[in-house]
């Protein structure tokens, strides 16, 4: 009895696989509509200058960054659906997911992507000046840097077996 229940308990992974799914379909929406609110601000306002465009490049990162946590919420529902629930959900062969590990080395190399855009975001935006650009983007040169080592000893450690 014990063990058809721990056989059937990978099911409340589904409550996860939901959540994240419906969390990454509201992101993607939401940034959508955000994305035709601003086209329409752009052609209502009829601003053309470098400052207005300074601002549009801005919202535009700042959207690709929402868009990008979409994404690593997609991958981390589809990820665990096919880990735990249906291991034949067709899917590209760059987003088949066999383990654990392959959700992780995709999730890292999304956020890794997640956090470029972010301080793009804040140095074209001017939200930080100064010292504090420096000091943001040394923190996160040094969590890229960490997650890249930790990626590649991970496959220098599959490797070896």
């Amino acid at each position: 009895m014990i063990r058809r229940i721990l056989a059937s308990s990978r099911f409340v992974i589904a409550f996860a696989v939901l959540g994240s799914f419906l969390a990454a379909v509201a992101l993607i929406i939401y940034g959508f509509f955000t994305v035709l609110e601003i086209v329409w601000d752009m052609l209502q306002e009829h601003d053309v200058s470098t400052k207005e465009a300074k601002v549009r490049a801005v919202d535009f990162i700042e959207l690709i960054d929402l868009f990008l946590l979409g994404t690593v919420l997609y991958i981390v529902a589809l990820g665990l659906y096919e880990l735990f629930v249906d291991q034949d959900l067709p899917m590209p062969g760059w987003l088949h997911i066999t383990t654990l590990d392959d959700l992780k080395e995709k999730l890292i190399g999304v956020i890794i992507v997640l956090l470029g855009v972010t301080f793009l975001g804040d140095v074209v935006g001017e939200t930080s000046h100064g010292v504090d650009i420096l000091y943001l983007g040394l923190a996160i040169a040094a969590v890229i840097v960490a997650l890249t080592l930790q990626r590649w000893l991970e496959r220098q450690s599959k490797e070896k077996e």
